[in-house]
């Protein structure tokens, strides 16, 4: 196989928003010690390029990375107890295993050398050091790039402080102005008559690069002579005495603040209640929370406008999929305004409304053909969720925190983030003793994501606490079914059987109810295979897929997938198998279900045996184990683990010999997960 094809783990470093300018001196020096240094920090104040020039310097150190480039931004994360939960998510690991979720992370980062660039670690800075302590430990090949404003602490760090850029006229600081004056206002050049004064306006600001983008977009309104000069009296204005600062904060809060000042009463009253959000946002959250006042709902999209071209908001993506988002220092301007105004507490409140409704809605149409949809939202929103479940955590609302996490069952279960979901649902549960339907869907949903393939006792003890507790309170008992289901992964069928029973009702209504229906089908169809009854287990399977092509709905329809897949080899049909495993394949994977991608793969190693294609199937047999290290489970991709496993290993060696048979298998295994996918469906990896 062609090394393009091997190399599959590319990470997730987003492209470049513009040039990056100067820093030839500093990037030369992280080249450097990224080859004999394990963690380098790049220290310095807000605003100096510290992000930035990690993202220039991981892009052009991709080659010496072949185990993936990987971005975790953490200026979103307000809790640090979720840092290696942020960690994990960036790096595509599943959460689906009740072991610690860090060893898990160990596991999935070993292998080719890869780099975590972390970035803005200062308001997590003991949690950071921890997790960077244990992986650097447990990942030899490791190599982590910080960005901070303070040293992490970790034995064998390597700081590296980033200073403001060079002031003469033939410097980089005149270069990043020049550049982005030139985006902002395509008629200005700079030229030996204004070279001065664009030197002048860098020293002004100290040579900052923020504050020297935000001032470059100014040019847009004012001459440069009147740039210049409207910094000079703006710096006395608004540097207070009482209020003494390092100089190079105190300028960059002072370009900020002239920027704040240039700015309409309704901008700047938007650009505080914006602050409120964590990761992004897009129109219609900003309309809905950031609206009351003098400040219409129907203004925002024009005013979201204003400060993109002021470029204290960016603009991401295009067309339905268009978000907005402020750098942290900006934002964290506008949180302090917020305060000043005294709106803080009920722009919080409207933003933790606002996400509730959203999982609400998401719920309620989940088992539709908006899932694909509401997968990749609730993804994307994913740092404001966590906040939304902070707020009602810390406020002295319990019962909402157990609805919001109760109702965020789908999320949790089927988007890979059960072990976060579990960590929420336990907070919230400590924390009250009710009666009342938000407790008994938390424990649902706490019991149902506790239900993986790693720890099954444990989930038949919450699930049997469960149905002691419903019949205490004479509450609706949905628990047999996974009850059974845990029972059956064990090879307990017949126990299983005549545990499981008709499905009773759910207990929080909408979508949930629709999807309980469909997992009793799953189940019912798991158990019939397991007992070696194929062609039931097909019937019932296509019972499923038509009840989820009725809704529109991708993720229960590919277990309908899988089980006629699983049938298909049981009864000797493996084009049949092959053709509903790969549609199965490409549901979960759409839906982002890593777990499920890698049972399925396990059923296309066998139908491409059966079709006489060893050698495609041995490499999906080192495919489906990289897939099983995505989902967070190692173990359930070691060949020994099951009698399924054992004799395909056993077949696929004897067919192509122990050399090019352990050969194939590390070809599969080296592919990234998004490459490994593609050589499933039956196409070529696309080329690093």
């Amino acid at each position: 196989m062609a090394a393009s094809v091997r190399n599959g783990r590319s990470g997730n470093l987003p492209a470049e928003a513009n040039a990056f300018i100067g820093r030839t001196d500093e990037l030369t020096e992280i080249s450097g010690l990224l080859g004999h240094t394990r963690l380098v920090t790049l220290t310095g104040p807000g605003g100096v390029g510290k992000s930035r020039l990690a993202l220039r310097a991981a892009h052009a150190a991709r080659r010496a990375f072949p185990g993936g480039m990987w971005l975790v931004e953490l200026s979103e994360l307000r809790n640090p107890d979720l840092l290696t939960n942020a960690v994990a998510q960036a790096t595509r690991l599943t959460e689906q295993t009740l072991r610690p979720l860090l060893e898990g992370l160990c596991e999935h980062l070993a292998g080719a050398p890869p780099l975590l660039l972390l970035d803005t670690c200062e308001h997590v800075l003991d949690e950071c050091a921890r997790v960077v302590q244990e992986l650097l430990a447990h990942v030899p090949e490791l190599r982590v790039l910080a960005t901070s404003r303070q040293p992490l602490g970790v034995p064998g760090e390597h700081l590296l402080t980033v200073a403001p850029l060079p002031l003469g006229e033939w410097d980089d600081a005149v270069a990043l102005f020049a550049a982005r004056a030139s985006a902002a206002v395509p008629s200005f050049a700079l030229t030996d008559a204004n070279r001065a004064g664009v030197a002048a306006v860098c020293a002004r600001l100290d040579g900052i690069p923020l504050a020297l983008e935000l001032a470059a977009v100014r040019l847009r309104g004012f001459p440069l002579d009147r740039l210049l000069e409207g910094l000079g009296s703006r710096f006395d204005l608004l540097v207070s005495p009482a209020r003494p600062r390092l100089a190079r904060h105190q300028t960059l809060r002072t370009a900020i603040g002239w920027s704040h000042e240039l700015c309409t009463p309704l901008e700047r009253l938007l650009w505080a209640r914006l602050s409120v959000f964590a990761g992004g946002w897009d129109v219609e959250a900003a309309e809905f929370v950031c609206h009351g006042g003098p400040l219409d709902a129907e203004e925002i999209l024009a005013l979201l406008a204003s400060l993109t071209e002021k470029s204290i908001v960016t603009r991401e993506g295009d067309g339905a999929a268009v978000r907005y988002r402020m750098l942290d220092t900006v934002r964290s301007f506008g949180a302090e305004w917020l305060g000043g105004l005294g709106e803080e507490e009920a722009v919080r409140r409207r933003h933790r409304d606002y996400f509730r409704w959203t999982a609400r809605q998401g719920e309620a149409e989940w088992l539709g053909p908006g899932q694909r949809m509401w997968a990749e939202r609730l993804t994307a929103e994913h740092a404001n969720v966590r906040l939304a479940m902070e707020e009602c955590l810390t406020a002295a609302e319990p019962e909402t925190a157990l609805e919001l996490a109760g109702t965020l069952w789908y999320f949790w279960f089927a988007c890979g983030f059960a072990e976060e979901g579990r960590g929420y649902l336990e907070r919230a549960l400590r924390r009250t003793h009710g009666l009342g339907p938000e407790h008994t869907l938390a424990i649902w949903t706490h019991r149902l994501v506790t239900v993986v393939p790693d720890d099954l006792d444990a989930a038949e003890s919450v699930s049997a606490a469960y149905v002691w507790l419903a019949e205490e309170r004479q509450l609706p008992v949905p628990a047999l079914p996974l009850t059974g289901a845990s029972l059956a992964v064990r090879g307990e069928s017949a126990r299983s059987a005549v545990l499981y029973g008709s499905a009773p009702q759910w207990p929080g209504g909408g979508g949930g109810a629709e999807f309980y229906q469909l997992l009793t089908l799953a189940v019912q169809a798991y158990l019939l295979a397991g007992q070696g009854a194929f062609e039931r287990c097909a019937a019932v399977a296509e019972r499923l897929r038509a009840d989820c092509a009725k809704r529109g709905e991708l993720w229960m329809r590919a277990w309908g997938d899988f089980f006629v897949s699983l049938s298909g080899i049981g009864l000797g049909r493996p084009d049949e198998a092959l053709r509903s495993g790969r549609e199965a394949l490409a549901a979960k994977w759409r839906v982002h279900d890593r777990l499920g991608a890698a049972a399925v793969t396990d059923l296309l190693v066998a139908a491409q045996a059966c079709r006489g294609e060893p050698l495609l199937a041995a490499q999906l047999l080192g495919v489906s184990r990289r897939l099983w290290y995505a989902a967070g489970l190692p173990r359930l991709g070691n060949s020994e683990t099951t009698v399924f496993r054992r004799e395909y290993v056993r077949r696929l060696r004897a067919a192509l010999g122990n050399a090019r048979f352990t050969e194939a298998v590390c070809e599969g295994h080296e592919l990234g997960p998004d490459a490994a996918v593609t050589l499933a469906l039956g196409g070529a990896p696309e080329p690093v």
